[in-house]
């Protein structure tokens, strides 16, 4: 390969030297789109009933008793209730004896389906 010539870097230095001038500023750079600002977060506007129908309170003791976790938190979202409804709707369940009630830590009430062989522990759990 033969040796490189030192003409052509100069005058390769040479043009570049041109294009810096602040005449020829847009010549060698592509004009960059304004940033967008974001729209933000839009949140839902949940829509939850006050008080029972009967086709939720139907729906509230048929599905209830039968999971293994229940907070008032999954069965508001569930059932499409209010929060404080929800919580008197597990009292009164407790209170019937369909779920009993695994930890309380703070508002957070944690239940969990009643065995139908009395108090014995399930087959996954040790006692």
């Amino acid at each position: 390969m033969p040796p490189k010539d030192k003409k052509k870097k100069k005058e390769a230095g040479e043009s570049a030297k041109k294009d810096r001038d602040p005449v020829n500023k847009s010549a060698g750079k592509a004009k960059k789109k304004k940033k967008k600002w974001s729209k933000g977060k839009v949140w839902n506007k949940f829509n939850n009933l006050v008080l029972f129908d009967k086709a939720t309170q139907d729906k509230l003791c048929k599905e209830v008793p039968n999971c293994k976790l229940i907070t008032p938190a999954v069965f508001s979202e569930r059932l499409e209730i209010r929060g404080s409804l929800t919580r008197a709707a597990l009292q009164e369940l407790l209170s019937k004896g369909l779920i009993k009630p695994v930890s309380k830590h703070g508002a957070q009430v944690t239940y969990t389906r009643n065995s139908k062989c009395g108090d014995a522990p399930a087959a996954g759990e040790d006692a």
